[in-house]
């Protein structure tokens, strides 16, 4: 199954005042690429995040986006009142008439106590990835969606070069007739002018150096097996990644398109050619955005 690497995800929780959101989207790239951008609480929790992902999309460029809003209660500092009760303790016992500015005490070490950022992780952890897996569900639904419309836009190129390759082959043993006769023609009107007759062996000793420069049959067969190919890797159930053997195979049909043209010397065959040409070079530009 052919999927493009354009996707986006998103999923979201309110549980007990604890807000969080995870946002996921895919672009164009040669290999996985992540980023991903957490709040400074959260920052613990990186790696496991980017393996779950790593895991379900296996191509392109993602970024994964997390908000995270934690509870009045989690954020508001609860006093420590044991260490406050030393502190007070300490004072009176240096000096008892000894004037207690309260705003001061809260500000001595550990008076003030707030969840720390690896308490935060654990706490909203499970929590977390479960929207990230769910956020990787959504982008890859929406990818197979638009791999679809990629499906469907590459065989549109696939018949168009295959019908222009038919008539390709038909025409070539054609062209080698037609050169024989003109090359016939040639060499009487030259003979004619010293007197002297054309045998058959000349005619077809240039025929046939003629047929072994022009020959495409072998370009035909390899161009046919890759349209063949193409469409085999594509049409697989399988989820595996075929973004990258499609371009290579989008490049080797270039390269016998350009074999072909560089023998041809019939006009139509030319015209053909270049049709097929700009076929593979659409089929190249759609095989960037296939995961």
């Amino acid at each position: 199954m052919l999927r493009s690497m354009t996707g986006f995800g998103s999923a979201s929780s309110h549980e007990d005042g604890t807000s969080l959101q995870v946002e996921i989207r895919t672009v164009n790239n040669k290999f996985y690429k992540s980023n991903v951008r957490l709040p400074d609480a959260l920052q613990s929790l990186e790696v496991e995040i980017d393996s779950v992902v790593s895991k379900h999309i296996s191509r392109g460029s993602v970024t994964i986006n997390v908000k995270f809003v934690d509870a009045p209660e989690h954020g508001v500092a609860q006093i420590n009142a044991g260490i406050l009760r030393n502190y007070i303790a300490q004072l009176r016992e240096a000096d008892d008439s000894v004037s207690i500015d309260a705003s001061r005490l809260l500000s001595l070490p550990g008076v003030l106590k707030t969840d720390n950022d690896a308490e935060i992780s654990v706490r909203v952890k499970e929590t977390l990835l479960k929207l990230v897996l769910e956020s990787c569900d959504k982008v890859l639904e929406m990818r197979g969606r638009e791999g679809q419309t990629l499906e469907a836009d590459l065989e549109s190129q696939l018949v168009n070069i295959a019908e222009h390759l038919s008539h390709i082959k038909d025409r070539a043993p054609e062209i080698v007739s037609e050169y024989q006769a003109r090359l016939r023609q040639r060499m009487e009107s030259l003979f004619a002018e010293v007197g002297a007759n054309v045998t058959e062996q000349d005619t077809l000793r240039e025929v046939a150096i003629f047929a072994e420069k022009t020959d495409i049959a072998e370009e035909i067969s390899r161009l046919d097996g890759h349209l063949e190919q193409f469409r085999e890797l594509v049409s697989r159930p399988e989820d595996e990644p075929i973004g990258r053997t499609l371009d290579f195979l989008a490049q080797e049909m270039l390269r016998e398109s350009n074999t072909i043209a560089s023998k041809c010397v019939d006009g139509e065959t030319s015209r053909r050619v270049v049709e097929i040409k700009g076929a593979v070079d659409r089929i190249k530009e759609q095989v960037q955005n296939a995961e």
